[in-house]
């Protein structure tokens, strides 16, 4: 039974209808209790509405709480019972990303309905419910590769976000330097010159607060040309890291396809796990039906020419070559 609640709650293949249903199910309610939320924190319709829209959240709580759960119960189906404890996978679980987002979705709502917190005013909690949407990465790819480009580049970020930290101090403190005589009420300080600093360095510019003097507006204009390369560091690092991660992906899928493709043959089994690779990829069915088609073309000339393939690596021999010499 453990087994089977596992399989069920794991994104479903293309063959399992029951693991299918259950995934349209989970992701219809998850964009409908992130709907409600929104809906919730307009004040005619909430007054209109609220009843109904408790009740919802009760249905909505009550099937998250009974998804974690089960969740929990069989995640030690994940890893061989051998290589570990039932106590030990749970807890595991328990601490990685998903299950976090999981606890979080119906955390506020059992912080408020038991009153942990008394009589203080925690409505703010209601808010968090809005993480539900990060619910929606265990059936998304995309977005599971853009964290991963995110976990992956995570250095690399931190230090474009300490360069913009640094040169907006640095801005807020030549701002200050150049407008404090003239504009005392915007530029009287370092932290008041700050917000001039971030909104120009990031290209917003409100236009709210803006230099007067002809030293302050030389400044500003340098700084704005600064806040260019500032807001194209951390994009261009994202970029890169995601074209890396799909090119991975795409690696990933042809060294399995030349790997089904060995004997000219791909069986039931290996559609199977082709197909679960993709899914799990998040490649489309046209990349990887054109990686397949590719993947005979080469092993169809390959016999045609009757060339020599090193049986590790895969690429062609020289003719007379001896497999003991690759």
């Amino acid at each position: 039974m453990r087994k089977t609640v596992f399989r069920v709650l794991e994104t479903a293949q293309d063959n399992d209808v029951v693991s299918r249903v259950i995934d349209i199910c989970l992701v219809t309610l998850i964009a409908a209790s992130v709907i409600a939320v929104v809906l919730e924190s307009v004040p005619a319709f909430e007054a209109r509405y609220g009843a109904a829209l408790m009740l919802f959240e009760n249905v909505t709580v009550t099937a998250f709480s009974i998804e974690y759960l089960l969740r929990l119960w069989s995640s030690v189906e994940a890893t061989p019972a051998t290589l570990q404890r039932p106590v030990a996978a749970r807890l595991r679980y328990a601490l990685s990303f998903h299950a976090v987002i999981d606890l979080l979705a119906i955390l506020p709502f059992y912080l408020l309905a038991f009153g942990v917190f008394g009589n203080v005013d925690m409505r703010f909690l209601r808010a968090i419910r809005l993480l539900r949407v990060l619910k929606l990465t265990r059936y998304s790819a995309a977005l599971n590769m853009l964290f991963t480009t995110f976990r992956e580049n995570g250095k690399a970020l931190a230090a474009a976000f300490l360069i913009l930290v640094t040169v907006m101090l640095l801005a807020a403190s030549g701002m200050y330097y150049f407008e404090r005589e003239s504009q005392p009420a915007d530029f009287g300080s370092i932290p008041a010159s700050m917000w001039w600093a971030f909104s120009t360095l990031t290209t917003v510019g409100y236009g709210d607060v803006t230099p007067i003097t002809v030293g302050g507006r030389v400044f500003g204009a340098l700084i704005t040309v600064v806040g260019i390369g500032m807001v194209a560091l951390p994009t261009s690092i994202l970029a890169t890291g995601y074209s890396r991660q799909l090119q991975q992906s795409t690696s990933d899928y042809e060294a399995k396809a030349e790997e089904a493709l060995d004997d000219g043959v791909i069986t039931e089994a290996e559609k199977r796990d082709l197909e679960s690779l993709r899914i799990d990829l998040g490649l489309s069915k046209h990349t990887a039906s054109q990686i397949l088609d590719a993947g005979k073309v080469r092993y169809a000339l390959g016999q045609a020419e009757g060339e020599q393939t090193c049986p590790h690596c895969r690429q062609s021999l020289p003719a007379g070559s001896v497999q003991g010499n690759t």
